[in-house]
C-alpha cells in the first residue's frame, strides 16, 4: 500500500529549524508494531498518523504521534504539522481542524500566517530533585518540578541553560519520559527551554509544544501574566507563542514544508 507522506519543520517559518516531523494520511490504523515500524523508518522525533474520521465533514480527523521507540499521548510539533499538511494540501478551503486523539479533541485554527493549536495544560509541583538528577544535567536546580509526564528543572540563567550536555544515559532513568530544563530568558522573550528524552528516543527534541503546556502554568505563577514568547534553544531552535486560556494552553506557530511524497508501507 502507498501512502502519502509529508516531511514537515514545525514552529519556524524557514526550512532546516524548528522541529522536523512526518506526517501520514492513512485511510485506516495499522496494528500498532508496524506504525511503531514506520516511525523508527522515519526517523524523526516524531511520526503522525492521520485517518479522517468522517469524509462528511471537512477538517476531522483521528490523530496518533509515535517516536521511532514509543507511542507518545500528546505531541505539539507534529500536531502543527499536521494541520499545515490538512490546511495547506488536502483541505485548502479549511481554517480548522479537530484531531481526536489519546489526549482528547484538539482544535488548530488558521491564525496569520501560522496556526493557533488548543492544548490541555499540564499543571507540576515542586519536589526535591530526584536522585542522580543534577549528575545528569551537570547543572544543579534552582527548583524541580514534576507530573506524570515530565520533571522540569529551572536554572540560573540562559548561558547555564545553552551550555548543558547532559549524560543521556543516565537521564533516560531518572524516573519520567523526558525533563523539561527552563530559565529565564537574557533577551527578548520571556522564558527559555530545552527538552530531553531519550527514554523515548529523543536524546534532545528541537522545539516541544507539549512542554509548554508544563512550562506556561509555571511561568504564569511566576511572572503573574499569561501570554508568553518562548524561545526553545536546541541546535535548530524555534519560537513558541504560548498563553493560558480557560485553564488551557494556546500555542502559536508557522510551517515550512521539507518533503513531499509517498511511502510503501
Amino acid at each position: 500500500m502507498r501512502v502519502p507522506i509529508f516531511q514537515v519543520d514545525a514552529f519556524t517559518r524557514v526550512r532546516f529549524a524548528g522541529n522536523p516531523a512526518a506526517v501520514m494520511l492513512l485511510p485506516s490504523f495499522l496494528p500498532d508494531e508496524r506504525l511503531q515500524a514506520i516511525a523508527a523508518e522515519n526517523n524523526l522525533a516524531e511520526t503522525a498518523f492521520l485517518v479522517r474520521r468522517d469524509v462528511s465533514r471537512d477538517g476531522d480527523y483521528d490523530l496518533r504521534w509515535f517516536t521511532p521507540r514509543v507511542e507518545v499521548p500528546l505531541c505539539g510539533h507534529a500536531t502543527l504539522a499536521s494541520a499545515t499538511v490538512i490546511m495547506e494540501r488536502f483541505e485548502p478551503g479549511c481554517s480548522r481542524v479537530v484531531f481526536h486523539s489519546a489526549s482528547g479533541p484538539l482544535t488548530v485554527k488558521r491564525e496569520g500566517d501560522g496556526y493557533l493549536m488548543d492544548f490541555p495544560a499540564r499543571p507540576s509541583h515542586t519536589v526535591a530533585p530526584p536522585s542522580g538528577l543534577a549528575e545528569a544535567l551537570g547543572a544543579e536546580p534552582l527548583e524541580v518540578r514534576v507530573n506524570e509526564f515530565n520533571y522540569m528543572v529551572l536554572l540560573e540563567s540562559e548561558r547555564r541553560l545553552r551550555e548543558l550536555a547532559p549524560d543521556m544515559t543516565a537521564l533516560a532513568g531518572i524516573g519520567r519520559p523526558g525533563v523539561i530544563v527552563t530559565a529565564a530568558s537574557d533577551g527578548d522573550y520571556d522564558f527559555v527551554s530545552r527538552y530531553f528524552a531519550p527514554a523515548k528516543g529523543i536524546p534532545e527534541d528541537p522545539v516541544t509544544g507539549a512542554a509548554h503546556c508544563m512550562l506556561a502554568p509555571y511561568w504564569a505563577e511566576r511572572l503573574g501574566k499569561k501570554e508568553f514568547r518562548a524561545y526553545q534553544a536546541s541546535a535548530r531552535g524555534g519560537d513558541v507563542v504560548c498563553r493560558l486560556v480557560n485553564g488551557r494552553v494556546e500555542l502559536q506557530g508557522g510551517c515550512a514544508f521539507y518533503l513531499e511524497g509517498e511511502a510503501e508501507v
